[in-house]
């Protein structure tokens, strides 16, 4: 049995890479953008070559102008990820989202999934933003997304990140596996008809995690330049539902029963040095910081 097709995101911050993703397609369903990608753009890594550094105000505008160059071409969602790092308050995040929200149309903000990103998360979507949770890397994070988002107007996005969880030897897909499982139990609960929060596989690196969260089904993937390459050299090749990864060697990622609360401060993320929450925060920081004089 063939599985249904989920949304395809471009994860990249090259308007270039859009225009050939888009002519290899024929088009795509959104894009998602990060201090990390942006960090790359040719124009910026051009401009840092000069031995120049960029003000805050000047990354910031470089960041607008790329938005407004992406929304050219890209008709669905752009995420926009907020500089956060462990001491940043839930309102400063929301000063940045709320400046970042008029950036386009249709404009999705990437809030940490920490503590405070969460709860800056839940007033923005609140108040009729939409959030794109990013580094999430647990179920328990997971939990705290569905109720801190379940006023939505649009669907929240839920950004798992399979690839780094490889990196430390565990089977990185079964966390999408995981995640799925619980929000059908949580939906099931709560007898929704419709889910309020998308899954969107990121971090995908390779056409094994490719395949993988087709089949598990995730709702979107957001994936680079590369992978669309390969999955158009296959002839856009779909895996049934008998399809299997094959990670030998890895550990698989046990699923941990969480249950289902109304409050979403009920469910405890906290902060641990040298996690793969911690590592992924420093590391958007780091890039971030890179560019500014």
């Amino acid at each position: 049995m063939m599985i249904k097709r989920p949304k395809l995101f471009l994860d990249s911050g090259d308007p270039n890479e859009t225009h050939k993703a888009i002519s290899l397609l024929g088009g795509i369903d959104g894009q998602t953008t990060n201090p990390s990608l942006v960090a790359k753009n040719p124009d910026i890594q051009a401009y840092l070559a000069t031995g120049k550094k960029l003000t805050e105000d000047e990354l910031l505008n470089k960041y607008k102008e790329l938005i407004g160059e992406l929304e050219k071409t890209v008709a669905g969602p752009l995420s926009v990820e907020i500089y956060a790092d462990w001491k940043t308050t839930p309102e400063a995040m929301l000063e940045q989202a709320y400046n970042m929200k008029t950036w386009g149309r249709n404009i999705y903000i990437k809030f940490p999934t920490i503590p405070t990103g969460i709860k800056a998360a839940h007033q923005f979507v609140t108040e009729g933003g939409n959030a794109n949770m990013t580094l999430v890397f647990d179920q328990m994070q997971a939990a705290a997304v569905y109720t801190a988002t379940l006023p939505s107007i649009k669907p929240a996005f839920l950004s798992p990140f399979v690839g780094r969880w490889d990196d430390r030897g565990y089977k990185g897909i079964d966390l999408i596996k995981n995640i799925i499982k619980m929000y059908k139990g949580f939906d099931k609960i709560r007898r929704a008809r419709k889910a309020h929060v998308e899954v969107l596989a990121a971090s995908i690196r390779s056409m094994e995690h490719f395949y993988s969260a087709m089949v598990l089904g995730a709702d979107i993937l957001t994936v680079p330049l590369s992978i669309i390459q390969e999955w158009v050299e296959n002839e856009q090749w779909m895996p049934d539902a008998t399809y299997r990864t094959e990670a030998k060697g890895f550990k698989s990622l046990v699923y941990q029963a969480i249950p289902y609360h109304d409050d979403y401060m009920s469910y405890p993320v906290k902060y641990e040095k040298g996690s793969l929450l911690d590592e992924g925060v420093k590391k958007f920081v780091k890039d971030w910081k890179s560019l500014l004089a």
